[in-house]
């Protein structure tokens, strides 16, 4: 009975441990990283803003459910293992450049996804810049040191890759 207790004490107090590491970590982050493909800036465009086809090639998307456009713009839910994730469209610029946001307030995380689509000599260039925030100290914890703070844009960038049959290489 002696060592159940000291077990439970020990996960306890590593749990206060890491929630109290998670409140001192700041809520806000920024990242960014790149993959560059063999495409046209049309084809890259065209992948990424098709919403009805994106479980066919991400990783971990299990469906997508149209929603109304707001100020004109897409708007939709994805289904994923972790849960259900609204979101929107908050800029548009065919084949250059689109900003999406988590339209979910009650998430303990969110914020804005930037592609930035740039055509070179043998191709495109895709930047993704997440400008994201972690409310829950747990999970800010987990997402600092555990699942990292890019690891979603980088299994996107994979999946975009591996859709138009490419090396992944992503930069930082």
């Amino acid at each position: 009975m002696k060592i159940l207790l000291w077990i439970v004490v020990g996960l306890s107090a590593i749990l206060l441990l890491v929630t109290l590491i998670g409140w001192l970590l700041p809520k806000d982050h920024l990242v960014t990283r790149c993959q560059r493909y063999r495409q046209r800036p049309e084809a890259i465009w065209a992948a990424i803003t098709d919403i009805e086809t994106l479980p066919k090639w991400r990783e971990g998307l299990k469906s997508v459910k149209r929603l109304p456009d707001k100020n004109g713009l897409p708007a939709w839910v994805e289904s994923t293992s972790a849960g259900d994730i609204a979101l929107e469209t908050t800029e548009s610029e065919a084949s250059r450049k689109m900003v999406t946001r988590i339209a979910d307030p009650k998430l303990p995380f969110g914020g804005t996804w930037t592609y930035e689509i740039m055509e070179t000599d043998h191709g495109t260039v895709l930047r993704i810049t997440e400008n994201g925030y972690v409310t829950n100290p747990l999970f800010r914890f987990l997402s600092q040191f555990v699942f990292g703070h890019a690891a979603t844009i980088e299994t996107y960038l994979k999946s975009l890759a591996e859709k138009f049959g490419q090396e992944v290489r992503i930069e930082g």
